[in-house]
């Protein structure tokens, strides 16, 4: 089966490294000191700490493990080369709820970059899949859990 190939851009990529780096030079010491702690209580069956530490030192190596075949497939969308004509991955994108009369300036980024703190929502969201490859002054409807969503597209920008 073929791995589905992740977009990212520079910054989503810079934020993957950095996140592999930290687990597997700090985290993992971590978590060894960690393990060599408990094993020092003495009897591992009863032993909380002991299965704490491994627990943790599971759920560190899945992500790096994560990560790291996340990077052997990735894409990077080139800031520079996008356009601002069509909306696409990457792009930071002005719309206006029509509903709410509220403006909102979301970035399109891959599913590994989403932070709805930072308005970064996925291509494969409801709004992100509906507002790909429209232009801007365009009225986009979204069908989403709440219903049918309108958008108006007011600026296209990298």
């Amino acid at each position: 089966m073929a791995t589905k190939q992740t977009v990212l851009t520079q910054e989503g990529l810079k934020a993957l490294e950095d996140e592999l780096e930290e687990l597997k030079t700090v985290k993992r010491k971590d978590v060894a000191e960690k393990i060599k702690v408990a094993l020092s209580f003495g009897d591992l069956s009863e032993n909380s700490e002991y299965d704490e530490a491994k627990n943790e030192q599971g759920i560190i190596e899945a992500r790096i493990a994560e990560i790291e075949a996340t990077l052997m497939n990735v894409k990077i969308i080139d800031a520079d080369a996008l356009s601002t004509e069509h909306i696409q991955i990457g792009n930071r994108v002005t719309v206006k709820d029509i509903a709410e009369n509220e403006i909102l300036v979301l970035h399109i980024v891959g599913s590994k970059e989403v932070n709805l703190k930072e308005n970064k929502i996925s291509d494969e969201s409801p709004i992100g899949r509906a507002l790909i490859g429209h232009g801007k002054g365009e009225t986009v409807d979204v069908e989403a859990p709440a219903g049918i969503l309108k958008f108006e597209i007011i600026d296209i920008g990298k």
